[in-house]
């Protein structure tokens, strides 16, 4: 079995890739290494009305981003290339003609005016079966002559057959049957000279030897189609297995309202790679019932296609927040300084100047327990860079003190850590405990004021690490800007005198 297997991801690059997208190209990713098959990129960029410049290079980055390396496609080549469908258009025309010739398709010249009128019928009739009504099925030489010398550029469209039933036996939801009667003559070859993804889609994976075609549930109904066309070309068909769908938290289709984005969206959102593919195997497939953390080794060591359920998957944003936190936390410090420096020099204003990577390491373990995503890191540690913070007098005065108490505090605590040597945690706790003791305060209120004077916050990280790492040097100086904020805008400043 392992030989055999060969799979593809074949996108089409009409957008940035979503979510749903890549959880397709996870999956068949998943099972080639499984079973020591080779996973293919084809780029299905035949829709010409839909492409969107730059979608192409999306999807490659979003791939190389999440490790989903390939086998053969784009930039990396293969003996079945190429691999962009609009650099196969003689393959995919010369098949529109074999089967013109062998009888299973026509060239149709009906116009969009007439496709628009039958519909309408159609819909004025409320037709069980909608469609094209084969018009130009039957046509005769001289008719088809007729159109050809008045200029009309026709289409192609295979002759599904008009009695019978197609049926599929679909690896993960079993037998699935329709009526052929019920599927119209869809068109093959456009009048561009482009196929349509039906056909496209059957040639290529025939000519690169696709063993199985996983795919979202969304093509299911595109099947019968495509097995009609395999039964016609006398190709041998892959194993299909369809995907359940992606749904929001109310069960309807998942949307940007669900707070779904774009797969490089996430990235910039500071969401690690291992996580969205964690994540995103967990959207239809499962280790067992209870496992939620699953590494991409085990993944692949375990991935098969009967743990992929049949129902749709919930995509669950709080969960992944979860996730993206806990695979923080078990990152050692080294490696998420490496993670968090982009996203500080992002984010955080220029005036703080560089970023000193050893410092960073330092900062590490005092917000690594607080991280959701990578994009936090500029928010929760952005006093530690910068020259100056806010005071928020409200804020500085702890409940149960008054300016003039929380002013002798700050000037207090100034005496005692600008004498302090070593100025390490354990001499800063030492320090301050004996201090708070001393000025008969609450550690809630003396330490309270210190954390607001220091970073500017209510909430941060342990204040001792934290004044540790600051230094002695900038917390002297944002305690002594405190205590000058506080003055100016006491109405007892003349009674106090300004620190130096």
């Amino acid at each position: 079995m392992e030989s055999e297997i060969r799979v593809r991801f074949a996108p089409s690059p009409t957008g940035k890739p979503h979510l749903g997208n890549l959880r397709t190209a996870l999956f068949n990713w998943l099972f080639a290494r499984r079973y020591g098959g080779e996973f293919i990129l084809r780029v299905e960029d035949t829709d010409r009305d839909r492409y969107v410049e730059g979608a192409i290079e999306a999807i490659l980055d979003s791939l190389r981003w999440l490790g989903l390396d390939w086998d053969e496609g784009p930039e990396v080549g293969g003996q079945f290339g190429p691999y962009l469908q609009s650099q196969r258009l003689e393959i995919y025309q010369g098949v529109a003609q074999d089967l013109i010739d062998g009888g299973y398709a026509y060239r149709c010249y009906c116009s969009r005016e007439r496709l628009d009128e039958v519909r309408k019928e159609q819909q004025r009739a409320k037709s069980s079966h909608p469609g094209y009504d084969r018009h130009c099925r039957n046509l005769s030489a001289e008719e088809s002559k007729k159109y050809e010398d008045q200029g009309v550029i026709p289409v192609v469209r295979f002759k599904m057959p008009p009695e019978g039933s197609t049926t599929v036996d679909d690896l993960i939801r079993g037998k699935v049957t329709w009526e052929n009667e019920l599927i119209d003559d869809f068109i093959i070859l456009k009048s561009d000279g482009f196929p349509t993804y039906h056909m496209a889609n059957v040639v290529d994976d025939h000519c690169m030897k696709i063993s199985h075609v996983l795919r979202a549930e969304e093509w299911l109904p595109s099947t019968p189609r495509h097995l009609e066309l395999y039964r016609a070309l006398g190709y041998q068909p892959p194993l299909f297995a369809h995907l359940p769908m992606i749904l929001g938290p109310d069960r309807a289709k998942l949307s940007k309202r669900h707070g779904a984005s774009f797969i490089l969206d996430y990235r910039d959102d500071g969401f690690l790679p291992e996580v969205m593919v964690n994540f995103m195997a967990l959207l239809g497939w499962s280790l067992d019932d209870k496992t939620d953390i699953v590494s991409r080794d085990m993944l692949m060591e375990n991935f098969s296609l009967d743990r992929i359920g049949h129902s749709g998957a919930i995509f669950d944003k709080e969960k992944l927040l979860w996730m993206n936190g806990a695979y923080i936390r078990q990152l050692s410090q080294d490696d998420l300084a490496e993670r968090m420096m982009p996203f500080l020099k992002r984010d955080l204003p220029a005036e703080t100047g560089g970023i000193d990577m050893d410092y960073l390491r330092r900062i590490v373990p005092l917000a690594q327990e607080r991280l959701k995503t990578l994009g936090d890191s500029a928010g929760l540690t952005s006093y530690f860079f910068e020259e100056d913070v806010d005071h928020d007098s409200g804020q500085l005065v702890q409940k149960g003190m008054d300016v003039a108490a929380t002013l002798v505090s700050l000037k207090r605590a100034c005496e005692v850590l600008g004498v302090l040597e070593p100025f390490d945690l354990h001499s800063i706790e030492e320090a301050l405990r004996s201090t708070c003791a001393e000025l008969e305060l609450s550690g809630r209120q003396f330490f309270g004021v210190l954390r607001v004077a220091a970073t500017g916050r209510t909430a941060a990280p342990p204040l001792f690490e934290t004044l540790e790492v600051l230094g002695k040097e900038r917390c002297l100086k944002r305690i002594k800007l405190a205590i000058r904020r506080l003055e100016s805008g006491a109405s007892t400043a003349g009674s106090t005198s300004p620190v130096s």
